[in-house]
Parts: C-alpha cells; sequence; structure tokens
C-alpha cells in the first residue's frame, strides 16, 4: 500500500489542496487497495488561507515514511526555499520516491533544480514566468500535465484532477481510475497534447444526437457506417458530420474509433480472449486494424497493453 503525503503550508491554494484530498485521502472501501495518505505540514502552522480560514495539519519532520508527495500548489515569488521544506523535499527525492506537483506547485520543484533537464509544466498564466526563471527545465506547453511515472506536474488548477486520474490508474489500472472519475463526476480523461491510456472525455451529448450515440455504444461490436448515425439523428451525413464536430470537436469516424478503441481497453483488462476475438467483439474489421489503431493512438499493442494494465 502506497503512502501519499500531501503538502500543506501558509497561505495554500484550497482548491487544489481539495483536488489533492479528493483524490488521494478519500476513504474508498469499495476498492480492496487504495492509498494510506496523510495531509502534512513541514513548517509549524496553523496555517491562513483564504477568508480567513486557518488551517492546522501535522507537522512531520521527515517524509521518509511516504512514497508519494504531492504539492498542491506553491508561491510563485518565492524564489529561494530554504530550511526544513528543501532538505525534507530535496531527501525525499534523493530516495527515488515519486514527486507531484500540481499548478504553481511546479515552481517548488524547480527552484530546488529537481526539474533541471526534465519535461514539467504549470498553468498557462505562469508559463512565461516559469521559463524565464527555470531555463534549464523543459517546459512543455499545451499539454493538460506531464507525468513519467517518478515527477508529474499538472497544467493548472483543475488539470490536477487529470494528473491524479493517470496516477491512479498506473498504480490500480483503468476500471478503477475510471470509477473514481465517475465518483468526482468528471471525465476519466480529458484530450491533451500528448498520448495517453484512459479515457477520452465523457461530453454532454445534445438532443440532437443522443439517439445516435446511444444507439452507437450499444452496437460497437456491428458493423455499420457514420451514415446510419445520421440517419438516427435524423439528419443528412452532411449535417450530421458538421454539427457533430462543431458539438465534439472530432470527426464522427474518429469518435467512433475511439468508443471501440475504450470498450478494447476494457476488455482487454478484464477478459481472457485472444485478440482476434477482442478485436471483433469491440467493432473493429479484424486483429490487424485492432493493432493499427492501438499503435496509431497509444503507441503500444494490444498485447502490451494487456500485459501491463490486465487484472491478475
Amino acid at each position: 500500500m502506497k503512502k501519499i503525503a500531501i503538502l500543506t503550508y501558509k497561505h495554500a491554494a484550497l482548491f487544489e489542496l481539495g483536488c489533492a484530498s479528493e483524490l488521494f485521502a478519500l476513504a474508498r472501501p469499495e476498492f480492496s487497495e487504495w492509498y494510506q495518505t496523510e495531509i502534512v505540514s513541514l513548517d509549524d502552522g496553523p496555517h491562513p488561507t483564504l477568508g480567513g480560514l486557518s488551517l492546522l495539519a501535522p507537522k512531520v519532520r521527515s517524509l521518509a515514511a511516504y512514497d508519494v508527495l504531492v504539492i498542491p500548489s506553491w508561491p510563485t515569488n518565492i524564489t529561494r526555499i530554504k530550511g526544513e521544506i528543501a532538505s525534507s523535499i530535496l531527501d525525499f527525492y534523493a530516495q527515488g520516491k515519486t514527486l507531484v506537483s500540481f499548478c504553481s506547485g511546479a515552481f517548488l520543484l524547480a527552484s530546488l533544480g529537481i526539474l533541471n533537464g526534465k519535461q514539467a509544466t504549470t498553468h498557462w498564466r505562469y508559463a512565461e514566468k516559469f521559463k524565464r526563471r527555470y531555463p534549464e527545465v523543459e517546459y512543455v506547453d499545451n499539454v493538460l500535465y506531464v507525468y513519467d511515472g517518478k515527477i508529474g506536474c499538472s497544467a493548472g488548477s483543475s488539470a490536477a484532477i487529470d494528473l491524479g486520474l493517470e496516477i491512479i490508474r498506473q498504480d490500480f489500472g483503468q476500471n478503477i481510475a475510471n470509477q473514481v472519475a465517475r465518483r468526482l463526476v468528471v471525465s476519466a480523461h480529458r484530450k491533451g497534447g500528448q498520448s495517453q491510456f484512459v479515457e477520452r472525455p465523457i461530453l454532454k451529448t445534445p438532443n440532437q444526437f443522443s439517439a445516435a450515440i446511444d444507439w452507437a455504444h450499444n452496437h460497437l461490436n456491428h458493423s455499420f457506417t457514420i451514415g446510419k448515425l445520421a440517419e438516427l439523428a435524423h439528419m443528412s451525413r452532411r449535417s450530421f458530420d458538421r454539427k457533430f464536430k462543431q458539438a465534439y470537436n472530432q470527426t464522427p469516424k474518429d469518435w467512433l474509433t475511439q468508443q471501440r478503441l475504450d470498450f478494447a481497453k476494457q476488455l482487454l483488462e478484464s477478459d481472457a480472449n485472444n485478440i482476434e476475438r477482442i478485436a471483433d467483439l469491440s467493432g473493429f474489421e479484424n486483429a490487424a486494424m485492432l493493432r493499427h489503431h492501438f499503435r496509431k493512438n497509444l503507441g503500444l499493442s494490444p498485447r502490451q497493453y494487456r500485459d501491463q494494465f490486465a487484472k491478475t
């Protein structure tokens, strides 16, 4: 069982702290395994925050007992980190443990030199300041987050949830990540600028598409054309394509391929059928087409995906 420490401090950002708490500290008895999480401080409290609220978190002298440290945010005007905060986080990093920053939390990691030579991101409004102050960091624009399994940075406040769900997916698998997303009432994945393994956004379905979308979800294992969906939506094919792209920011064909990919991933995690049968059940023409779309969208084969994420 991984132990997670969520760091709080004076003038902590409450939204990001709340995201970290909801993602990692909330009890989830429906799962047989889950994190053991504590909200801690490395300096003396209580800590003033917004609206006259003060937080009092246990002060720890060492982070050695934890496997993951989450830094929900950090003041961007602080350029030098001293004392117990600096030494404790640097010791934690030297032990090869996982560091996660939400939004401006990347400034704390960068100021300690931890992000030098590594990819990182933060909220777009701080991007230019971050790049000027920390030129040794490989800053990544236009992504929701970066995460290599050891260091993660989210692009902004709500993107903290996207990063948290990705961490959960890598630790516990897609099925549990999706359950957490549903409980949060958020998409299991929002489209970013990098290949990721969790589901694409579950967008609100406009009324004119509801019949077509529902029918498609129930018939993914059948062969049908986009013209069939246009017919169910009572539109011409041309109008359907145009309005669908406006509503979902992708073509109907791309959307349908993604739904089939998501279903195939679920089958690969929980179903013992061979790849050919998985392709058939998820509506791909054959196993070769399934492999093609897996490599194009995820950068790995269906068999590799199963090896990494199938339930034992």
